[in-house]
């Protein structure tokens, strides 16, 4: 069994003048990724490894999950694919994953975390939110067998106000 959770960097601000890769999270994305976060942390889900893109967002959404779940920033790691808006470097990155890994979060981008949630998983979501939350698990035993599976939960800060 593989489990893969992806989560949508938080609600970001466009008050600065940075570019894309620097833009911070808006008060709102914190507060919603604490929400969303502390909701998950309940699931109990055991996690083997966190990925991130290296946009200060999505890195910021990751270190408020590292922090609300418990988990040593030793599992993070931040790769280049996951700044990515198509989905097509995320299914590549799915791909690739180290087998000895069974349970992965990871942080990055719409318009691709939406399409590979639809790709992947049995449930339609229209959109994947800000600090949005989608749960998948797969039958197999190797990343590169992963097709489709199941949508076992989302989790949307809407949801949580």
């Amino acid at each position: 069994m593989k489990t893969l959770v992806l989560v949508r960097h938080g609600k970001s601000s466009w008050d600065y003048s940075v570019g894309d890769r620097d833009r911070p999270l808006q008060e709102r994305g914190i507060r919603d990724a604490l929400r969303v976060s502390s909701a998950f942390k309940s699931q109990a889900v055991k996690i083997d490894k966190v990925f991130s893109s290296p946009a200060n967002r999505a890195l910021h959404t990751c270190m408020i999950f590292m922090r609300q779940l418990g988990l040593p920033l030793a599992k993070v790691e931040i790769t280049d694919e996951l700044y990515d808006f198509s989905g097509e470097s995320v299914f590549d990155f799915i791909e690739r994953l180290d087998d000895a890994l069974d349970s992965v979060l990871v942080f990055g981008h719409n318009h691709a975390f939406t399409y590979v949630a639809n790709s992947l998983g049995n449930t339609y979501i229209d959109n994947v939110s800000t600090s949005g939350l989608v749960h998948l698990d797969f039958n197999v035993d190797f990343w590169k067998s992963v097709q489709k599976g199941t949508t076992k939960q989302t989790i949307f800060p809407k949801d949580l106000r």
